[in-house]
């Protein structure tokens, strides 16, 4: 009986001792353990769903205390949106994935922690990717090294995914390879999430914003052998630390990434938080200055506690690449490029402002202004100089540009497989729907094709339909499951509708779903039920008791939902956490699910709902109320004379109201309500400021702001005029020289055409005359287009391809494009804001960048000479 007693205690302290601490360091683990706890006590709402996982008795010491790191510092919306079972799937697979690849041993314990367990990247969607990309790449790279890995899964990635521009909400890595295309920032996290389900530690790194045009980028970092390395998503090159934007990172002003957790890092920190840190990596790609700043109030004493924004201009706005606070000697400072920078400081209301130049060893800033004051004044903002890229080996570019069109053609073959013209057409046919609409509506679904093709065949006799759908982004299309669509539009013959609602609102602000960029999930019908039909009718007749229970019901932690990820509707309600936008957003939902028009007023960001013939602002902090339903102010805003090109919003000019000791932009991207000069605005009285920036071709900005009061029965005429370049060449917009163009089957970037130096653009109508006339001048200077060594593009608009062209005579670089769907045009012409309206030809001239140096369009003489004179000017 004693032998088997000591058996079985020595069976149980094997056991015991056999447990392995995946938190190592005692006072890093006690440190997880008490944020778990806190967070656990504010996730009660869920406590159930998300910590139930937690009790289970086979759970191992490593996979409790990485569910415990997981849940202590995740973001609100995973506390709000995911069950515990999802946590310890990703907990299981990152350990998988670690035992399973050689390389697994060599990852230390705080990087495995930070960059390869945490199943976020950034603001995505989560989904069960890194089984299913585990699952497809395990064999793929299991006998490589770790650098060779590396390059191996970018490839696959670009197996999967392409570059294309698109909405700001970043769709799940799966939606995504459905899709097969993304935006930068889409790329680089299903890239990042790709690495770590093989176990290579990865994060996704961000410039906020460039200088010297602009735009931003997002790309990857893989931790290798000890070291980080830096690699474009979804774009392979036989190398790593090698890159499109090497030279374009030389010159920026922030990288940045978040990082998950309590991070000690040896890295700079721009911000730590409780629950995450920013960490700053410029110094890996640029060459940086410290930024030393100093604010004072009136007296030229030191103001602890103001907020510092370190801007930079970009979309025609001063955007902040970070923020911090003014310590008790008034004093901040950031690791930062080599360029103008403007700090913008705040104590309350009163403000202030300076620029800070590289050779600057300490700016001030004076706290000095208050708003009401109308004034106008000029900044030039320079920016750091363009830097010289060490080329890759030329035999290995050439070997990587095979394979390269070789993915192509394999996600070429799979994007085939997406529903045709003739095929919608068909369908719409045998359903009795109007084709044009049915094929639009179905392109616009891409790799979804089938579940909106589910949808309309279910809802094809509802007569909202194809309104509802048009009220939907392309990205709703092309990642919602029919069911979900289902379930908002179905209830259409019963829902009740708010009395006195115009119909025309029936549609977009009551039976969409699309409220700001939150994913569409089903929450309509859940709502519905928590209230009977009485409560739901006295709820119609009197709004305020929704603002009301949100006002009670829903704590605001803005600092908790740091990857500015929307917290479903359904979510909020069940946790009753939010940041404030997820509020917002759970407010118009329940509204709409009541049967009340309510929005997301696009350009202040304000919720509201419709009554008595208006929209009404929602106030739930009693502070934003002076800010809520104010009067109204006109301002008309027009083209001046002698603009060298129409000015455009975001590209050329902003406006921005006053709050908080700051201006905030108003958002009219793509509104038809600034679509064309002149036009009227009616917007609340307060302190604005228009801004109105011309870039020059070294990318330098010469900047006019206007500082003035809004005031009802006082409308406002003011001329949108672009200031002087000084002799500088000025940028009429900008492309994407990312973008992909097929010439002779063969998939090339406009970077690649441009070799390094530009690219003549020109998109010709063959058939008539003005176009013909190109293609006798361009010849007569051939040769100087042949010694600049720059690249030389003819486009043909969809439909005016002909068979024989008369091309003799065009420099050897030459070639030609079949512009398909005219994308390439429409992509200069929004550039340009302007509309070709069949006046050919459109010629422009592309800088390395990306900027139009030159355009003409219609019939012209001399364009070869003039092409040539603005090249040699640059």
């Amino acid at each position: 009986m004693k032998n088997l007693l000591f058996l079985l205690i020595f069976a149980f302290l094997a056991v015991s001792c056999s447990e392995k601490h995946f938190l190592k360091d005692e006072n890093y683990r006690s440190k997880v353990i008490a944020q778990f706890e806190k967070r656990k006590a504010e996730a009660a709402g869920r406590g159930e769903a998300l910590f139930s996982v937690l009790d289970n008795e086979r759970l191992t010491l490593e996979q409790k205390e990485a569910l415990q790191f997981l849940y202590a510092y995740m973001p609100l919306c995973d506390l709000a949106d995911y069950d515990g079972g999802f946590f310890l799937n990703q907990v299981d697979a990152a350990f998988r994935a670690r035992n399973f690849f050689k390389w697994g041993k060599t990852v230390p314990d705080d990087i495995f922690r930070h960059f390869v367990l945490v199943y976020r990247i950034n603001n995505e969607y989560l989904d069960t990717a890194r089984t299913a990309f585990f699952d497809e790449l395990k064999d793929r790279v299991k006998n490589l090294s770790m650098y060779d890995a590396a390059l191996e899964v970018n490839h696959w990635c670009h197996e999967k995914v392409t570059y294309r521009g698109t909405d700001g909400r970043t769709s799940a890595p799966l939606a995504l390879v459905k899709t097969s295309w993304g935006r930068c920032g889409e790329e680089s996290t299903f890239t990042a999430a790709a690495m770590r389900a093989v176990g290579i530690p990865a994060r996704q790194c961000y410039t906020p914003r460039w200088v010297h045009t602009d735009d931003n980028h997002a790309w990857v970092e893989v931790w290798i052998d000890g070291k980080w390395h830096y690699l474009g998503a979804c774009e392979p090159e036989p190398e790593l630390d090698a890159a499109w934007f090497t030279g374009p990172a030389k010159r920026a002003m922030m990288v940045h990434t978040n990082v998950f957790g309590l991070y000690e890092g040896a890295e700079e920190k721009n911000l730590e938080m409780p629950l995450y840190s920013i960490i700053n990596l410029t110094a890996n790609y640029a060459k940086t200055r410290k930024i030393n700043v100093l604010i004072t109030d009136e007296n030229n004493s030191p103001v602890e506690g103001a907020s510092v924004k370190f801007m930079v201009y970009n979309y025609a706005e001063f955007y902040p690449i970070s923020t911090n606070t003014s310590g008790k000697d008034g004093k901040t400072s950031i690791v930062s490029g080599m360029g103008d920078i403007m700090l913008w400081a705040n104590a309350g209301e009163k403000y202030g402002y300076a620029k800070s130049a590289p050779d600057d060893t300490l700016t001030v800033v004076c706290l000095n202004r208050s708003r009401g004051v109308a004034y106008e004044e000029n900044i030039v903002m320079n920016v750091p100089p363009e830097q010289a890229v060490e080329a890759l080996n030329p035999e290995k570019v050439k070997a990587n540009a095979v394979r390269f069109a070789y993915e192509d053609s394999l996600r070429n073959a799979y994007m085939a497989t997406f529903i045709t013209r003739e095929e919608a057409v068909k369908f719409a046919a045998a359903n009795n729907l109007d084709s044009t609409e049915t094929w639009k509506q179905l392109n616009r679904a891409q790799g979804n094709w089938q579940e909106i093709r589910d949808f309309i065949s279910a809802e094809k006799e509802n007569s909202n339909l194809f309104p509802f759908l048009k009220s939907l982004r392309d990205k709703d299309l092309r990642d919602t499951p029919s069911a979900y669509l289902i379930s908002h539009i179905h209830p259409a013959d019963n829902q009740e509708i708010k009395e006195g609602t115009p119909a025309d609102f029936v549609v977009p602000y009551i039976l969409s779903p699309r409220i700001e960029s939150e994913l569409i999930t089903p929450w309509r019908e859940y709502f519905r039920k928590q209230r009977d039909a009485a409560t739901r009718e006295e709820i119609r007749r009197n709004p305020k008791y929704l603002v009301d229970y949100v006002r009670d019901n829903i704590k605001i932690n803005d600092d908790e939902n740091y990857y500015n990820c929307r917290i479903t509707p359904r979510g909020v309600f069940d946790l009753k956490i939010a940041d404030r936008r997820s509020r917002n957003v759970f407010f118009v939902a329940a509204c709409r699910s009541f049967g009340i028009p309510a929005r997301v007023e696009w350009a202040t960001g304000k919720p509201q709902y419709y009554e008595n013939g208006k929209w009404i602002d929602v106030v739930f902090e009693p502070e934003t109320a002076s800010d809520a339903n104010l009067p109204k102010g006109k301002i008309t805003l027009q083209n001046a004379t002698g603009n060298p090109t129409t000015p455009g919003y975001y590209s050329h000019y902003t406006l921005a109201r006053f709050k908080d000791g700051a201006f905030k932009t108003l958002d009219y991207e793509g509104s038809w309500a600034v679509a064309k000069f002149p036009f009227t605005l009616e917007l609340d009285e307060g302190y604005y400021r228009l801004m109105t920036g011309s870039r020059a071709n070294d990318g330098s900005v010469f900047i006019d702001t206007r500082y003035f009061e809004l005031k009802q029965g006082r409308p406002i005429t003011m001329a949108v005029k672009m200031p002087d370049t000084e002799n500088k060449l000025f940028v009429k917009g900008i492309v994407d020289m990312n973008t992909i163009v097929e010439i002779d089957n063969n998939k090339l970037t406009l970077k690649e055409l441009s070799k390094g130096k530009g690219l003549l653009l020109c998109f010709l109508d063959l058939g008539k005359e003005p176009s013909k006339h190109i293609l006798q001048d361009i010849p007569a200077v051939s040769r100087a287009f042949e010694a600049w060594g720059g690249g030389v593009m003819f486009a043909v608009p969809e439909g005016k391809m002909q068979k024989n062209i008369a091309s003799e005579g065009l420099p050897k670089q030459s070639v030609w494009l079949n512009d398909k769907e005219n994308k390439l045009l429409n992509s200069v012409a929004d550039a340009l804001k302007t509309d070709v309206k069949d006046n050919y030809p459109l010629v422009v001239y592309l800088n390395s960048n990306g900027g139009i140096i030159y355009s003409s369009i219609g019939y012209k003489i001399g364009i070869g000479e003039a092409v040539l004179k603005t090249i040699s000017l640059e």
